[in-house]
Formats: structure tokens, sequence, C-alpha cells
């Protein structure tokens, strides 16, 4: 089972998505069982944020001065904290996934959640560096997301 702890910097969050917790806990139970971690307790931070912090931890952990969508630090150790295994921080840009401002709540939560879903096989060690895996994540992130939606749609 996988525990999200949400924390925000952004107010504009809590208009788009009124119950952020349940949000992505819905996410991660709608997740293939492969990824579910079931009789396991894992847990990740979320952090929901806007461009101004985001690029402040994109120029400090990795050196490009620029806003980004997405950032994840995947903990490299196995820490345990609280009887759960700690899996890593996401950090989500409000002002990515707000673009263009004028589309449905529908599709500013389908953009998240693929947003959320790439962080998170981040997370679990997949990467975008060589070709060829990221044509091996972009398969997998579709095909969690295609059953993601399914099932919270």
């Amino acid at each position: 089972m996988i525990s999200v702890e949400v924390v925000s910097d952004e107010k504009n969050w809590s208009k788009k998505i009124k119950k952020r917790e349940f949000f992505f806990h819905s996410i991660c139970k709608s997740l293939p069982k492969k990824y579910q971690f079931i009789n396991k307790k894992i847990f990740l931070t979320l952090f929901l944020s806007n461009n101004k912090s985001i690029k402040k931890l994109n120029k400090q952990f990795r050196n490009k001065n620029k806003p980004t969508d997405i950032l994840s630090f995947p903990n490299h150790k196995k820490i345990k904290l609280k009887n759960k295994l700690y899996l890593g921080d996401i950090i989500i840009s409000y002002n990515f996934m707000d673009n263009p401002k004028n589309q449905k709540i529908i599709l500013f939560k389908r953009k998240v959640i693929k947003t959320f879903i790439h962080g998170f096989l981040h997370l679990l060690g997949f990467n975008h560096i060589k070709l060829k895996d990221y044509k091996k994540m972009l398969i997998e992130e579709q095909k969690i997301y295609q059953s993601v939606v399914k099932k919270i749609n």
C-alpha cells in the first residue's frame, strides 16, 4: 500500500483539486497491481508548488536555472520511517499544470495524473537519459495512465 503525504506552498492547487490527499490516494489505489506494493507499507512525499519554488530547486539540485513541470528525488537508501519504506519526493509546478489557463478541470486533473505517474516512475528507478530508456519509460507511463484514468473517471 502506498501513502502520499501532500504538502503545498501554492494556494491555487486547492482551487483545482479540492481534496488533494484523496485525489492522490485514488491515483495510487488505481495503479496496476505490480505498482501498488500490496502487503507493504510504502510512502512518498508530494510537494505541490509553483514555478518560483521549483525553479529554485531545479537550480540547487540540477544546476538548471529554469522552472520545470516536475522534479523527482528518489530515496536511494532503504530508509524506514514510521514502519513505512520511504520512496522519495515529487514536486509538481502548478503553473505548468494550469497551462493553458482556460482548460477544463478534467484536463487539468489528467495532466496532473500523467505528471504524477512520471515522477512516481522516477522514484522507482526509471529514467529517460538514453533514448531506449525514454521509450521504455514512456510505454510504462502510458500503460499506467490508461489503467488509472479508467478507474478514476
